[in-house]
């Protein structure tokens, strides 16, 4: 009871680990994964190159803006004969105005004959300037770095030296950008664009994982449709199918339809071969038993072996035959029940426990190999038992085994170990002085094996024998 406790515990995690190790296997996983990462890697590169072309495009315009601002400055400023910078430069840009916007300008002398210097409002202290063998001037006579503002912001300086008269007095002007703004910005866009595009991808993947849902939902109905004929509900594939998937679903139903035209000309044959020996052999058996005698004794018996051994063969050939069908099902909770009111009518004086769990269990066989099965194991129990028989149905366990047991037990002498094999071939009989033929447990072994079960003998703890059979359900 602590195994099976167990085993319905772990069933559902076993269960889920192995559909999560089978799930690379999956064909809409597949196809999902690689959408998925390729999609991925396009929206990754997508906004690398956007986010590249904008920080391009803000940093040419940013230029474009400084040199703009430059050119105002310098036509705005101009020297007086005394040597005074003179100008009230108005670049349109309130930011000059606004004290540590980032934004500056500032006119300085260059040369001896210039005495003052002019500065933007919004420049409170002056900005280091390096010296020209640092940063050189270009042939346009301009120079642009990098430098720290007054307020901690990093700055981008362009900067001129400009004739502003015949005597040669040159000054040199300086426009200051917030270099720290700019940044910013482009990485507050590049921030907004990976997060659009991430729920643009996430989008673009929820749409094709319905797509392919939706393509590939007749597959679903394919299998839905093959479980119903495995379940013995249906007897083809049927509906209609894309024509992707219909020679698929019509080569099925010939597969399926050439097995079951198989299987009714083996019956056929097997039932023709059965009702052509039986009546010779009812005529040997009168023949003998009217001869009399040990000679006629002999005859009859032999010949009621002979029917006993071709009803053996005959009922293992039909296993055999019905073992890889797909529409063989059979309730064995029915059956069970329905030969267990048999056995105890015909044994009154034998108490017969029976244990059968809520759900049906299904074997994936014929019923009457199944009759066959429990049949002998039941009558050889109750034969042997001194006055109770247990009999007991375990359905198959959540752990991925899909077979149920069949246990029964009787209080009767048992078979010792070393004589269980010698009870399963054919006409061994361990006590003559019961009656038999000795095929009933050769026959549950055929059987059994035939449908890739397996059958056990061994002590009982009522004291017998215990024999439980593991077979396949549906």
């Amino acid at each position: 009871m602590a195994d099976e406790a167990q085993s319905r515990a772990e069933g559902p995690f076993t269960t889920l680990g192995s559909r999560f190790r089978n799930l690379p296997r999956s064909l809409t996983f597949r196809v999902v994964a690689f959408s998925s990462v390729w999609a991925i890697i396009a929206l990754v590169v997508i906004a690398t190159v956007i986010s590249t072309l904008f920080r391009q495009v803000s940093q040419r315009g940013f230029e474009n803006v400084l040199s703009a601002h430059l050119f105002n400055l310098i036509a705005s400023v101009s020297a007086t004969e005394d040597g005074r910078l003179l100008g009230s430069p108005n670049l349109g840009d309130l930011r000059f105005s606004e004290p540590l916007s980032g934004w500056y300008w500032s006119v300085e002398p260059a040369s001896e004959a210039l005495r003052n210097s002019l500065r933007s409002p919004s420049l409170v202290q002056q900005v280091h300037s390096p010296s020209t063998d640092a940063v050189p001037f270009d042939r346009s006579f301009q120079r642009k770095y990098l430098e720290e503002g007054p307020g901690g912001e990093r700055i981008e300086v362009l900067e001129a030296e400009v004739v502003l008269d015949n005597i040669d007095r040159i000054a040199r002007f300086r426009v200051m950008g917030n270099r720290s703004e700019l940044e910013q910005e482009i990485a507050d866009f590049a921030s907004r664009l990976f997060a659009y595009l991430a729920i643009f991808g996430l989008g673009m993947i929820a749409i094709n994982v319905f797509a392919l849902l939706v393509a590939l939902k007749p597959l679903g109905s394919i299998r839905r449709a093959l479980a119903n004929i495995r379940a013995g509900t249906a007897e083809r594939l049927s509906g209609p199918f894309p024509g992707e998937i219909a020679p698929l679903a019509e080569e099925t139903n010939a597969l399926i339809e050439s097995n079951r035209r198989i299987i009714e000309r083996a019956r056929m044959q097997v039932g023709n071969l059965a009702h052509s020996l039986k009546t010779p052999l009812a005529v040997l058996m009168n023949e003998g038993r009217a001869l009399g005698g040990e000679q006629g004794m002999l005859i009859a018996n032999q010949a009621a072996a002979m029917q006993k051994q071709i009803d053996h063969y005959l009922q293992r050939a039909r296993a055999a035959a019905q073992r890889n069908t797909l529409a063989s099902r059979s309730p064995v909770n029915q059956t069970l029940a329905r030969m267990v009111r048999v056995a105890e009518k015909l044994n009154p004086d034998k108490r017969l426990e029976t244990k059968l769990p809520q759900g049906e269990v299904t074997f994936a066989g014929e019923r009457e190999d199944l009759e066959e099965i429990t049949g002998n194991l039941l009558e050889n129990a109750m034969k042997w038992a001194k006055g109770k028989v247990a009999l007991s149905l375990h359905p198959p366990q959540h752990n991925g085994d899909r077979r149920f047991r069949i246990v029964i037990e009787d209080d009767g002498p048992g078979i010792p170990e070393d004589q269980a094999r010698q009870a399963l071939k054919r006409g061994r009989r361990l006590d003559e002085t019961k009656p038999g033929t000795g095929l009933g447990l050769s026959i549950v072994a055929d059987l059994v094996e035939e449908y890739g079960g397996t059958l056990l003998l061994e002590r009982s703890a009522l004291g017998g024998l215990r024999a439980e059979v593991v077979l396949p359900s549906a």
